[in-house]
């Protein structure tokens, strides 16, 4: 493994920017953030809580004196620190699999000089005896549906859960039970007696409340009984100290809206009941502007090989107000570049919206934060939340751009060796400008558009049935549309995160080239960087970053490892097939060399390629066609032989592990210290080891 690219998170000028009021409410919702770090641990292996112990016993054996433990062990400092860029890279990942592409990773130092370090103190030499196999195991080397090669503790038990129809099966009985699936684990266990079998399927939900319920019984006529029971309790311990952090935080809230909010989450937390949890989301997405941004939950599905049952998150951000002020600007202009957009275009309906958009564009809370805390296995440069449909039609959303992710990212811009020589310096110069944009558009047009058209409850539709909307892929009325109760998600299954991401991207990079938008940013003819450049920038940007996304894909299974990398690929494909001549892969098979040439005198014809694949997915989206949808994404995401040829040269030259050190804070009598950590190995172990959780 690669020692890791290190960027240190700086926050201090924002937080001292922050009432001593507003820094106990940010203290305390960051220490209810990082209490939620073991609850992915062990989401992530069985084995990642252990590892996480074993590097925190190993600091403090030493007290992050690493010299001196290399030498009262008799170990080569250069072997201790191949450990500590393992350590960091475990820390930042949240687990022992990468947050982009659910790879497993491993320590480059061997097993026997890495037990003289364990050996150095009881405690590690315990923790180390536990889990060396787990540590060093070669399989499963990657995250998804349960097999020799891949494993998801979301399914757990003393069968594999690897026949998704069982699942499936026990998620329509958790429909029909008003259970939702986002913080839920499944466990199944088999006991025969006799010529009697019994599987039992536990529905764990994470809750600080515990018991069982049965939800159904065996058939006493079967000799093959099913019992499915929905068990609480999971993840009770972490659960209870993020509550008590909440509850901490309560006195300290803004607003109402933030007291109600984070009431709400903890008494989620404490039941397991999501209907809470969707309460607080609604309130959530009213408090406007705050200046401590929080974010708690089971939020992102991506790792469930089913796309539902969701990974925890934890977020404390803190206002940024000069870049917000621009963000909130687009938002307020949002209405007026809809009409731009594929599926709009032509029709004079709905404000020229046209009927798959939603009637009323609401105008989002959107802001640059600097992040305090960002408890995740993947620090994304933004988002856009709730993910629940109906609240984001009904109550809104907000976009939340993580501004200080962005800056220290772009220090350095991932994938270069694929540009030119003579480009490169260039190509750095305007990658951030080009890539903030794009991740802009991505969240607030990407993620806030779309209608889903709908049959709500027999006989209601939120189209007109008798005159439905001509599908603009086939000239007829559309066919298809989600029953009463079904979801994105649910209809779109595997499939629903990485078409979402992709759709998503596609309108960010559809829109990059519209003037306005451009002038928001700093971008015209008098400025530095033209709006020339930054299409062309962004053009560059989807050519490498659809080939660097072969690193996520995994030829043995032939599957994707991040909904985001499949994206990518599917985008560069498609733009390859369906536009003459606007890229070049240039593979050099004697050097080993990969390189992305843009044809600059062409880009008009790859947003007219952009925006076909666009229509595409967006119409498949929003009318539930899922067959038609799987047919053309698949098609785009197979690997050829070519493609695997691109592949190894993308991991020959692969980027450093990206990590991200984060500050934390610290009460002193009735205020609160922030400290920084150095963005080296030591200092982001350090800031884990002071975390205390």
């Amino acid at each position: 493994m690669r020692k890791p690219e290190i960027f240190q998170l700086s926050v201090a000028a924002a937080f001292k920017g922050l009432s001593s009021k507003e820094k106990l409410y940010a203290h305390h919702t960051a220490r209810a953030a990082w209490h939620g770090a073991r609850i992915i641990l062990r989401q992530v292996s069985p084995e990642a809580n252990d590892i996480f112990d074993f590097i925190m016993a190993l600091y403090h054996s030493c007290d992050g004196q690493w010299e001196q433990l290399a030498r009262r062990a008799q170990v080569d400092m250069a072997e201790v620190e191949k450990f500590l860029d393992y350590a960091a890279v475990f820390l930042s990942n949240i687990g022992n699999y990468f947050g982009s592409g659910d790879q497993k990773f491993h320590p480059d130092i061997s097993p026997d000089e890495l037990k003289k370090l364990a050996d150095c103190d009881p405690t590690t030499a315990q923790i180390f005896s536990k889990l060396r196999d787990a540590l060093f195991r070669p399989l499963p080397d990657s995250l998804g549906v349960p097999s020799d090669t891949s494993q998801s503790t979301y399914y757990l038990g003393d069968e594999t859960l690897t026949d998704m129809e069982e699942v499936s099966a026990i998620s329509k009985l958790m429909e029909s039970s008003k259970i939702f699936p986002e913080n839920t684990r499944l466990r199944k266990s088999v006991t025969t007696e006799g010529e009697i079998t019994l599987r039992t399927y536990d529905i764990l939900q994470a809750s600080i409340e515990e018991d069982e319920a049965t939800l159904q019984e065996p058939d006493d006529h079967s000799p093959n009984g099913t019992r499915i029971r929905l068990v609480r309790g999971d993840h009770k311990e972490e659960l209870k100290k993020i509550n008590q952090s909440l509850e901490e935080a309560v006195n300290y809230a803004a607003n109402w809206q933030q007291q109600k909010l984070l009431a709400g989450i903890a008494e989620s937390f404490s039941s397991g009941d999501l209907n809470a949890y969707r309460k607080a989301q609604r309130v959530w997405v009213k408090d406007k502007a705050p200046e401590v941004e929080t974010v708690f939950g089971f939020v992102e599905p991506y790792r469930d090989p089913l796309g539902v049952r969701a990974e925890f998150e934890g977020i404390v951000g803190i206002a940024d107000s000069e870049r917000t002020k621009v963000l909130r600007r687009l938002a307020e202009i949002a209405s007026d570049i809809i009409p731009q957009l594929p599926w709009a275009q032509g029709y004079e309906e709905n404000n020229g919206k046209g009927p798959f958009e939603k009637e009323l564009f609401d105008i989002p809370d959107f802001a640059s934060v600097q992040i305090l805390a960002y408890c995740s296995s993947l620090v994304f440069p933004g988002i856009n939340l709730p993910n629940y449909n109906d609240i984001r039609q009904e109550d809104g959303f907000k976009n939340i751009i993580f501004a200080n992710r962005m800056i220290a990212e772009s220090k350095r811009a991932r994938g270069i060796h694929m540009i030119y020589e003579s480009e490169r310096k260039i190509f750095q110069e305007h990658r951030f400008t080009a890539y903030y944009i794009w991740v802009v558009l991505h969240e607030i047009l990407g993620h806030g558009t779309s209608k889903l058209l709908q049959e709500h409850s027999q006989g209601y539709f939120n189209f007109d049935r008798e005159h439905p909307p001509l599908n603009p892929l086939t000239g007829k009325p559309i066919d298809s549309w989600y029953g009463p109760g079904e979801t994105w998600t649910g209809v779109f299954a595997d499939l629903s995160t990485t078409v979402d991401e992709c759709r998503a991207e596609l309108v960010g990079a559809y829109l990059i080239d519209v003037p306005e938008i451009l002038e928001l940013f700093g971008c015209t003819a008098d400025s530095e960087i033209k709006p020339a450049d930054v299409v062309y920038n962004l053009y560059q940007q989807l050519g490498v970053d659809g080939l660097r996304a072969l690193e996520n894909y995994n030829p043995s299974t032939k599957k994707w490892g991040q909904a985001h990398s499949r994206a990518h690929f599917g985008m560069l494909q498609h733009m390859l097939r369906d536009s003459s001549g606007l890229y070049k892969i240039i593979h050099d098979k004697e050097s080993q060399n990969l390189t992305v040439q843009v044809n600059r005198s062409l880009l008009q014809e790859g947003k007219a390629s952009l925006g076909r694949m666009l229509l595409r997915l967006h119409v498949y989206r929003c009318t539930a066609d899922i067959r038609s949808c799987r047919e053309f994404y698949e098609d785009l995401t197979t690997v050829n032989e070519e493609a695997l040829g691109w592949r190894k040269v993308v991991l020959m030259k692969k980027d450093p592990p990206l990590a991200f050190c984060h500050a934390n804070t610290f009460l002193d009598g009735d205020s609160v210290v922030l400290k920084e950590y150095e963005p080296t190995v030591s200092g982001l172990i350090q800031s884990w080891a002071e975390r205390d959780v």
